[in-house]
């Protein structure tokens, strides 16, 4: 077994060596609004029109002169309570392209969106109006709308002139954010590619699931796992078939997937081991890197799960490995992998979060716990995690990630975790 000594690295250490890597973003591309959900924006997005395009009514009601309602202005109601009595000459609903005049004394009934008649400049809600009775349909307005003259319009360019800037470079496209964008007027935005990311799992013992295993066997998981992160994090996931323990074939499945993707990340094969060919072939001088000029670069990261990590660059693409353990790789994804995919799609930074403990449990001294927990929040509204799992490391057990829906970090320095705690967070869902 190689026992060579390996650099430990802190958790902040070893990520700057993994984005070190990657070139930056990818290139941009052009995408219609409708199919932009989960696009990063790689430029601007501008206004195509104003908004609202044109004044417009924020309620239901009559649109009326301003100066009609001078009695009720000043005392908030008409001389002995009578209020304003107008006429009504007109009916402005939703779409309606039409801008009826209205004289003095007079008024429309106009509906929430509907344009509001040039000759009118004040809206006036339909819980302050009476109907006067008569041959002549006629309103009455009991009290001011709240706002006086100008009140419920919204006036054309209210929220945007044409060519401000509705969202920026680096915004992720929510629901919300197409809302907004289709708002606007917008048809078409400038996304950067979707990064492709290859995932390969390595090892004699993995066999897919729905497979009998035999003696010495277990079920695939990383790579399922893993490519469902990746393409939840904004990527083009490329997979394929278990990798053996075989160096020639580790090496032409790389090769396979270097000429198409933007990152490599491989699964298993990172220790020390007399067969973990992915440290072998990319870390130890083998006869494969070396025809492609490949040095890869193994540590330790002060870190648990997820100690030994490993990184190269092969035939021009970055390639990131971690372990095999199910929890280690998916806990290595989150610290290493996705921070790189938040470079290739230029996103910025996230913003700290922070839980509370809600229960007690021991700490490795020396090494960042990173655990998988599931949150909820309080009567105060703080948002507690307790850990998902209960059993020291728990690297090997997979029920922890389906009941996770974040990971807390614990620092070096600390060895047990008292509830209440304050604990730096990074939701998973």
């Amino acid at each position: 077994m190689t026992t060579t000594r390996r650099e430990v690295l802190t958790v902040e250490e070893y990520r700057a060596e993994v984005l070190a890597l990657l070139p930056g973003p990818t290139g941009p591309e052009e995408v219609a609004v409708p199919d932009a959900a989960g696009r990063v924006l790689a430029e601007p997005a501008r206004a195509a029109g104003a908004v609202p395009p044109l004044a417009n009514s924020a309620m239901d009601g009559i649109a009326v002169r301003g100066a009609d309602l001078g009695p009720l202005l000043g005392a908030g109601q008409g001389e002995d309570g009578a209020g304003v009595v107008l006429v009504v000459v007109g009916e402005v609903p939703a779409g309606c392209p039409d801008d009826p005049a209205v004289g003095p004394g007079e008024c429309v009934r106009i509906m929430t969106g509907a344009p509001v008649p040039t000759d009118t400049d004040t809206v006036v809600p339909v819980e302050q109006l009476e109907r006067v009775s008569g041959p002549t349909e006629r309103v009455r307005v009991v009290s001011a709308p709240r706002g006086g003259v100008g009140a419920h319009v919204r006036h054309a360019g209210e929220d945007l002139a044409a060519g401000d800037e509705v969202l920026p470079a680096g915004t992720l496209l929510t629901p919300g954010a197409l809302g907004a964008l289709a708002g606007a007027g917008v048809a078409t935005v400038c996304v950067r590619r979707r990064p492709v990311v290859g995932v390969v799992a390595t090892g004699d013992e993995l066999v897919p699931a729905g497979r009998p295993l035999g003696r010495g066997q277990v079920h695939e998981s990383n790579a399922v796992h893993l490519a469902a992160l990746a393409a939840g994090a904004g990527a083009e996931v490329v997979t394929g078939p278990v990798v053996p323990d075989d160096a020639e074939s580790f090496a032409a499945r790389l090769d396979e997937l270097a000429t198409r993707c933007d990152l490599l990340l491989l699964s298993g094969g990172v220790s020390v081991g007399d067969h973990d060919v992915t440290r072998i072939v990319l870390g130890d001088g083998s006869a494969q890197a070396g025809a492609r000029g490949v040095a890869g670069r193994f540590v330790h990261v002060r870190m648990q799960p997820g100690k030994p990590q490993g990184h190269a660059v092969w035939a021009g693409t970055p390639l990131v490995a971690v372990p095999g353990n199910p929890l280690s790789a998916a806990v290595s994804f989150e610290m290493f992998v996705r921070p790189a995919m938040r470079v290739l799609l230029g996103l910025p930074d996230p913003v700290p979060q922070v839980a509370v403990a809600g229960a007690d449990w021991d700490c490795p001294p020396g090494r960042r716990q990173v655990l998988p927990v599931v949150t909820s929040t309080d009567a105060t509204g703080r948002r507690v995690a307790v850990p998902a799992h209960r059993r020291g490391s728990a690297s090997h057990m997979v029920t922890a990630l389906a009941l996770a829906d974040a990971v807390v970090e614990v620092p070096e320095d600390t060895t047990h975790v008292t509830a209440g705690d304050l604990l730096t967070l990074r939701s998973i869902r």
